[in-house]
């Protein structure tokens, strides 16, 4: 499958590369007043490791799908399929990936959300195993 026409800006590829299984990439948008929006582009069969998004007061992460196929999951829980359109808010303190599926390009807005000691952990890679379950 070729890849879509992003909205916005597909950038460079993604620097926190290391977090990912296969290429993605990262665009930017705005860093206004403490909130950093970028436009994430991810090739097909792209996910981010593991995360957690940690904050004392506010933080957590919001996701707003543009276009291609993703996939969404939180720690114990099923995997979500994300399509244009779809909005995910990530509570500070869940564990989640999130990324293309395999046959698809994946693009999604991520806004981080302000706080007081607001940081990202980085955790272990979605196993093949996991996301070899996905359709």
């Amino acid at each position: 499958m070729n890849e879509f026409e992003n909205i916005f800006e597909k950038g460079s590829v993604n620097p926190y590369g290391q977090y990912f299984i296969g290429r993605s990439y990262l665009a930017m948008l705005t860093q206004l007043n403490g909130v950093g929006v970028a436009n994430v582009t991810f090739e097909p069969g792209c996910r981010n490791n593991w995360h957690i998004h940690h904050g004392d007061k506010g933080g957590g992460q919001i996701l707003l799908c543009t276009g291609g196929r993703g996939w969404y999951q939180e720690w114990g829980k099923e995997a979500q399929e994300l399509h244009a359109g779809d909005v995910v808010a990530i509570p500070v303190g869940v564990k989640h990936w999130h990324g293309a599926a395999k046959d698809s390009w994946f693009a999604h807005v991520a806004i981080e959300i302000p706080g007081e000691n607001t940081s990202n952990e980085w955790l272990e890679a979605v196993s093949e195993e996991e996301y070899g379950k996905l359709k």
